[in-house]
């Protein structure tokens, strides 16, 4: 699945378009790398998703569409952390 579907049905971004957006300024990373919106994620990588505020760092457990769709457990949070606005985290 395109990592931009995946992180608006996992509902870690609310819309697809600023799924892309964080990607492409290099706020997403799939398993340490940048990556771009179309990259396939899959189960067991390490997403790395960087808000204003915080990091987290996501591990996939499941890409099926049908899953992410009825609401199911697609992901479990490795790590949260604070950062300051000013900082960047990458």
């Amino acid at each position: 699945m395109r990592l931009d579907r995946f992180l608006k049905l996992a509902r870690i971004v609310k819309r697809r378009t600023v799924a892309q957006e964080m990607v492409d300024i290099g706020a997403v990373r799939v398993n340490g790398r940048g990556a771009k919106p179309s990259a396939a994620v899959k189960a067991g990588d390490l997403l790395e998703v960087a808000f204003p505020n915080r990091v987290l760092a996501l591990r996939v457990l499941t890409e099926d569409e049908g899953s992410l769709k009825r609401g199911q457990p697609c992901f479990e949070v490795v790590e949260e952390r604070r950062v300051d606005r000013e900082e960047k985290p990458w």
